[in-house]
């Protein structure tokens, strides 16, 4: 009995030291902030992510969105885009290196779609909001078509924490604290997402041509262009999507169609009966 006294003494002594060691930090921390509105966001900060950062203008930066940029004197337009493009650059890098771990048997064309599963926007808007990111953004955009906002912010903050931390630090970050907890490889691997290619096979089989037609709007001068694909089987208009690229505009059409079983299996059997109207017309000629 003693020595278990001895042990839970001990026990607590290193707790309350470790609790009152990083109460210590977070005060010194917060001391570097002389700001309400740099403490507030470093407080959200730490509790969503879990990090101290150095550089705590970078971290703010990556979570502008276009839509609320920041003009400067000179009339530059200040937002997350630039470290939006070096995270992109960043975790396709890391996401590489991550999946040649996991699969060391795995052929070079099972490796590629898994990254494109993981880097979908869809799939890093889900990872934003899981690990809380969208408490950060700043955004006055509420069209639905900046849908991609989310994913978007987590790439700035792969892209800052890399100028704060270096490529080891965000590396092992990623790995441990989004990859292992937030993304389920085995789940990845059944899902389907390439839907374009799935219309086509259909198109193949069902002897029936499958053609998208394009259209693009701008919200504003400033804003980047939003693509419309409309997908037509034999000419006529069965579905329509959206995205920030044609590709991604393809692929929208393509599932909203292909999600249509009743549609498809119209359109299937219109095709038979048309190819058996024009030999029953040979036939009778």
């Amino acid at each position: 009995m003693q020595y278990l006294w001895i042990w839970w003494s001990q026990l607590f002594h290193l707790t309350t030291k470790t609790v009152i060691t990083n109460l210590r930090v977070a005060i010194l921390h917060r001391k570097r902030f002389k700001s309400v509105d740099d403490r507030k966001f470093y407080a959200e900060f730490k509790t969503a992510l879990g990090f101290y950062p150095k550089d705590l203008n970078l971290y703010k930066l990556a979570f502008i969105h276009k839509s609320a940029s920041i003009i400067l004197p000179t009339g530059q337009s200040v937002n997350n885009e630039r470290l939006e493009y070096l995270g992109d650059a960043i975790l396709d890098a890391i996401i590489a290196d991550f999946l040649f771990e996991q699969y060391p048997n795995e052929r070079e064309g099972f490796l590629t779609k898994m990254r494109a599963k993981i880097v979908s926007r869809s799939h890093l808007n889900r990872l934003s909001v899981q690990i809380g990111l969208q408490r950060l953004i700043i955004s006055h955009s509420c069209n639905a078509t900046q849908r991609h906002i989310f994913g978007d912010a987590l790439e700035a903050f792969i892209g800052a924490m890399y100028l704060d931390k270096g490529y080891k630090k965000t590396r092992k970050y990623l790995v441990n604290k989004i990859f292992r907890n937030h993304i389920d490889l085995t789940a990845l691997e059944l899902l389907e997402t390439d839907f374009k290619s799935r219309i086509i096979e259909w198109g193949q089989k069902h002897r029936k041509i499958i053609t998208f037609s394009y259209k693009e709007e701008h919200e504003s001068r400033e804003s980047s262009p939003v693509f419309y694909a409309s997908l037509l089987i034999n000419g006529t208009p069965v579905g329509e999507g959206r995205g920030n690229s044609k590709k991604e505009a393809e692929q929208d059409a393509s599932m909203i169609v292909l999600s249509n079983e009743d549609d498809l299996n119209f359109f299937a059997q219109s095709i038979v009966d048309d190819s058996c109207l024009k030999s029953e017309e040979i036939l009778s000629q």
